[in-house]
């Protein structure tokens, strides 16, 4: 009876750890500005700004609904390091050997509304900025173009 339970509990820890390895990767690590500038650097990757601010409802949106669809946040761990910006609150960046705000990088970036998603070719090339709120079939096309713009400029 004792060789039962623990064949059970063999079986059921396997699948925990299976789920476990199964879901690494299926998160988004969203870095401070300056730390996912130098790892889009050093892992020559593309720099995606998500630029929020607490009260915005449509940024909460895409947060609960885009950001967290499974296509997405796969694509995104593949090409692209994450950076959630406030320009309301974020100080201390630095843009080619500038000290900046999160205002002033914002307004250097051509933010006009929130949310709004900048990209960087390895961090600090500037490709552009688009407004508004995306699901996720939209924000998948997005990525998927700005990736193939990427390639094709290598």
């Amino acid at each position: 009876m004792n060789r039962i339970i623990l064949n059970r509990i063999a079986v059921v820890l396997f699948f925990i750890s299976f789920i476990s390895i199964s879901a690494k990767g299926s998160e988004l690590e969203w870095l401070s500005y300056n730390d996912g500038l130098n790892k889009a650097k050093n892992e020559k990757k593309i720099l995606l700004i998500d630029f929020y601010t607490d009260w915005c409802g449509w940024c909460k949106k895409m947060d609960a609904n885009t950001y967290t669809n499974k296509k997405v946040i796969d694509y995104l761990n593949k090409y692209f390091v994450v950076v959630k910006l406030n320009p309301e609150k974020d100080k201390g960046l630095v843009y080619e050997g500038q000290n900046l705000t999160g205002a002033q990088f914002a307004q250097m970036a051509g933010v006009s509304g929130y949310p709004s998603t900048g990209f960087f070719h390895n961090g600090v090339d500037f490709m552009g900025v688009i407004p508004g709120y995306l699901d996720d079939a939209q924000f998948i096309d997005l990525l998927t173009k700005v990736v193939d713009a990427v390639k094709s400029a290598k």
